[in-house]
């Protein structure tokens, strides 16, 4: 007896009412809200493993710490379950590790500072674990902040030249006030108010990002308009250059007139990389890179401070105890580190200048080796390819360029960051994302992240379901009609 025939596919009728309804799309909430959990245990083991190694006794840190942090994170992700239910659930996760190993690293900085304090009979300092928890605090309020508010990030789109217009002016400002009210190791770029001081160009990146996002999409036509081939490269028109003109030579005014190389180089590398994206055009890219070699080559003759910084990076020990003497030390610390590290609290990375800050790269290389340093490299790598994976999910051209200029934004710093303390390139003084101390810093990426959010939750939201239409014939459920046996009551005779 043969087995009966299977049916094909397709042939099995469709329910009642048409095709079965789509299940509904999964926000991947609960990842995150896991992901998140894991990191607070993350970062309260290691605030334990800190006191341990220190010999003291456990305080009531740890737990201030840890409940403070998870408190912080709970709110984060609440904001984003409500109000960007679809973004990427590993963004705010690996930014809160991030963040959380600042912290640790920063607690355990502020026990070898007591240290010495107490070694050389001074008064122990305030920590600076309180003050990067609160700072933390207000990132994580801007963050909420900007969720609630910005419903459509494309309304930034309409406020451009007004938003470029004010990250011009944030930019313009240190250099103005003078010295006093501006200068803080040698560089010209913080606003210094009574009991704290801000540093203006952290935000004025994220305005010049939103700015040159809306322009390159309003004026892609421009930039992308035939011009030279050279070499089986398309260069642009010499008089569609103006506006990366102006990029270097405002960036080179930054450089000029507040010394800050770090700043000037992360805008302008930025604008290049978006420029590139938009036209996918090489030829943007050499004439950027000659601008920019013309540009340090001009600071280099005219400027004594570049000079310095040049000669510091190519010999750092022949000046070793006067200007070479940070590179030098973060170079002790990363070969003490080694492979695996001192472990956390275990080395002497407060001998190394500006180690809560600057030179955080260097705490983690000595502390958590060569194998700790690339797992946080992994991390920045996949916040950053997360981001770039958002930019080529979102539909509008304004969200693809703002995506892509966040996410290269936060891999340049990175890059300066970590090729100036191994000395790969001079030191230019930025602060690594989300891990280092200081408030400008940690508020400006968080709103930074506020933005990449937004984007990447429109990127992965479904579609809006169109008004039901009719079902198709073959779909349409049939009706049984009797025939009347005799004519209709009333009728008319057949």
């Amino acid at each position: 007896m043969s087995a009966p025939a299977q049916p094909a596919a397709g042939a099995f009728p469709s329910p009642p009412g048409g095709f079965a309804p789509a299940p509904p799309p999964s926000t991947r909430r609960n990842g995150e809200l896991l992901l998140l959990a894991g990191a607070a245990a993350i970062t309260t083991i290691a605030l334990f493993l800190v006191e341990m190694s220190q010999e003291q006794s456990l305080t009531w840190d740890i737990a201030k710490y840890g409940l403070a942090y998870l408190a912080l994170l709970a709110v984060a992700h609440l904001a984003v379950r409500r109000f960007a239910p679809f973004a990427d659930p590993l963004l705010l996760p690996i930014v809160a590790l991030l963040n959380g190993l600042g912290l640790v690293l920063i607690h355990r900085l502020d026990l070898a500072d007591a240290q010495e304090a107490i070694d050389s009979g001074k008064d122990i300092p305030s920590p600076d674990a309180n003050q990067q928890v609160l700072w933390t605090a207000l990132g994580i309020i801007i963050f909420v902040t900007l969720l609630i508010v910005l419903r459509d990030y494309r309304t930034l789109a309409r406020y451009s030249y007004t938003l470029g217009l004010i990250g011009l002016v944030a930019l313009m400002i240190p250099a103005l006030l003078p010295g006093r009210f501006s200068e803080i190791n040698d560089s010209k770029n913080w606003i210094k108010l009574p009991g704290f001081s801000i540093q203006p160009s952290e935000f004025a990146k994220i305005l010049l990002i939103i700015f040159f996002a809306s322009v390159l999409v309003a004026n892609r036509d421009l930039f992308t308009a035939a011009g030279k081939h050279v070499l089986g490269m398309e260069f642009p028109r010499a008089r569609d250059m103006g506006p990366i003109l102006v990029v270097w030579i405002v960036c080179v005014g930054v450089l000029v007139y507040e010394k800050d190389l770090g700043t000037s180089l992360l805008i302008f590398s930025t604008v290049l990389v978006m420029l590139y994206v938009a036209t996918e055009r090489v030829g943007w890219l050499i004439i950027g890179l000659g601008l920019l070699a013309l540009g340090f080559f001009f600071a280099y003759q005219v400027f004594s401070h570049i000079r310095v910084r040049t000669e510091t990076w190519l010999h750092p020990f022949d000046d070793y105890n006067n200007t070479g003497y940070q590179i030098s030390q973060s170079l002790f610390g990363l070969a003490t580190g080694g492979l695996a590290g001192t472990g956390v609290g275990s080395g002497r990375p407060n001998t190394v200048p500006f180690a809560k800050t600057d030179f955080i790269v260097t705490t983690i290389g000595e502390e958590l080796g060569l194998i700790g340093l690339a797992a946080v490299l992994v991390l920045f790598l996949m916040l950053i390819a997360r981001g770039l994976r958002t930019a080529l999910a979102v539909r509008d051209s304004f969200g693809k360029l703002l995506a892509a200029g966040l996410s290269f934004t936060i891999a340049i710093q990175l890059f300066v960051v970590v090729g100036g303390v191994t000395k790969l390139i001079p030191l230019t003084g930025l602060t690594t994302p989300f891990v280092s101390y200081g408030g400008s810093s940690l508020l400006a990426n968080y709103a930074l992240l506020a933005l990449l959010i937004k984007v990447s939750d429109a990127a992965r939201a479904p579609a809006p379901v169109r008004k039901k239409e009719q079902a198709p014939i073959a779909d349409a459920q049939t009706e049984l009609l009797r025939r009347n046996a005799g004519r209709p009551e009333g009728g008319p005779t057949p």
